[in-house]
């Protein structure tokens, strides 16, 4: 299936989306680009957006589709899905019930830090909306993909199990209009950075524009790129970290045409209880079964040097090192062929790295808790300690342990150096055990 393409192309600098799929001797309109990767500029030439179907293809998959929300894909090996709508709206037709169902089930989800209302919530996820995009979320698997298709349907809003992707397509209103659509590959984490990349490509500078300062430009139920930046929603807490595990199903609903559902054969099983389940706050889900709720973040002990540095590391990562990687990403990635391109998957690892560094900047700032040095002399955390060892005089902080760095002088309060001299003042003599020996501390002056 090739594009529409309006008869009255202007000019193609601009082109945004790429058709390598696609002979351009066949499109029959004036070609201007000199990248042979690159066509015609969506904005200007496609009518409507790309669906998934052409995205698929532009990146050189096989099709596999459509099918109905609610109906597996035939496919049982590795590869990519996409769901999409089939007329781009306005703004998203949320399900305000669902999205209250949702926040009761999960007591614990903030917006911002606070709990949100319903339309509070609806209103910052229609923020995200891109009203002339039809493909709203893709996934991929490295197994199955009838499988993975079938998590996604089974799976509660709210829920982290069995497949929590994609979770907000599950509070759109008209959801039994969503389609579906997979091409097979062995190649699947490779493709799915492409595929994403392409829509990207594809979505026009003013619709961007319509999303909020500094957002990936992401099909809207993706809240998260292969190599790229989290998308920032302001919501935290938003899944069960567990559940209840839900009742297998051997099948799933289809429509017959008609606009009623049958339903399939259900069969239950013997669930293995979770992991410390029994000593884990319950709450009420909406249809009244007891799920646990998800554990409280554990407060991170900085001091306030220590937590300026992370400030300082994290503003370097994500504007400077995140930016240049991910153009090393994307340089790598119009190399060629993603399966044998060892620079592609170097950039990728190096990316990954990073990202996880980020993430765990992120959640020690936000559960920072910073602690002064106590007063009256004795040592605590934030303390700096002036000693004698063997005749030689050193100093060192006492650190929480995010901050912990022995080759500059900072060691951990939960060490065990650490723990011995905490409580001690100036003048004290103190041993720290060790397998080799016991190591005598003079304290010459507390800071």
């Amino acid at each position: 299936m090739a594009p529409r393409l309006s008869p009255t192309c202007g000019t193609a600098s601009s082109c945004l989306i790429r058709y390598n799929a696609f002979p351009i001797a066949s499109l029959n309109v004036e070609y201007h680009s000199a990248e042979p990767r690159r066509a015609l500029c969506h904005s200007l030439c496609m009518s409507p957006a790309p669906t998934a179907a052409d995205l698929l293809r532009s990146i050189g998959l096989e099709v596999d589709g459509p099918t109905r929300w609610g109906t597996r894909p035939s496919s049982r090996v590795s590869g990519i899905f996409l769901v999409e709508t089939p007329v781009p709206a306005v703004s998203a037709s949320l399900d305000i019930d669902e999205i209250r169902r949702w926040l009761e089930r999960v007591p614990d989800l903030r917006m911002d830090g606070e709990r949100p209302t319903q339309t509070a919530l609806a209103e910052r996820m229609r923020e995200f909306w891109l009203p002339n995009q039809s493909l709203l979320y893709v996934g991929r698997t490295a197994k199955n993909l009838n499988g993975r298709v079938g998590s996604l349907y089974a799976t509660e809003l709210g829920h982290a199990r069995p497949h929590p992707g994609g979770h907000w397509l599950k509070t759109l209103r008209e959801l039994n209009k969503l389609r579906v659509w997979w091409a097979e590959t062995d190649a699947s984490e490779e493709y799915e950075d492409e595929l994403v990349a392409a829509f990207a490509e594809s979505v026009p500078a003013e619709d961007r524009a319509r999303l909020p300062a500094g957002a990936p430009i992401l099909p809207w139920a993706n809240l998260e790129s292969p190599t790229g930046p989290a998308r920032e929603t302001g919501l935290t807490g938003s899944l069960l970290s567990v559940e209840a595990t839900p009742v297998k199903q051997s099948g799933v609903k289809r429509s017959d045409g008609s606009g009623r559902k049958r339903a399939t054969r259900a069969t239950t099983s013997t669930p293995r209880a979770p992991r410390r389940a029994a000593t884990q706050p319950k709450a009420k889900t909406a249809s009244g079964a007891s799920a646990a709720m998800p554990p409280k973040e554990a407060p991170t002990p900085v001091t306030a040097e220590g937590l300026a540095a992370m400030h300082a590391e994290l503003e370097q990562l994500t504007t400077v090192d995140r930016p240049e990687i991910v153009a090393r990403v994307a340089a790598a990635r119009d190399l060629g062929d993603l399966r044998e391109n060892a620079e592609y998957h170097s950039a990728r690892n190096e990316h990954s790295f990073l990202e996880g560094r980020i993430q765990l900047l992120q959640q020690r700032i936000r559960t920072a808790v910073v602690i002064e040095a106590g007063a009256g002399g004795a040592i605590s955390m934030g303390s700096t300690v002036v000693y004698e060892i063997d005749g030689a005089r050193e100093e060192l902080k006492i650190v929480g342990s995010a901050e912990s760095d022995p080759l500059a002088g900072k060691i951990s309060a939960a060490s065990p150096v650490g723990k011995a001299l905490i409580g001690h003042r100036e003048g004290d003599d103190v041993v720290v055990s060790t397998p080799a020996a016991d190591i005598h501390y003079r304290i010459v002056e507390v800071k």
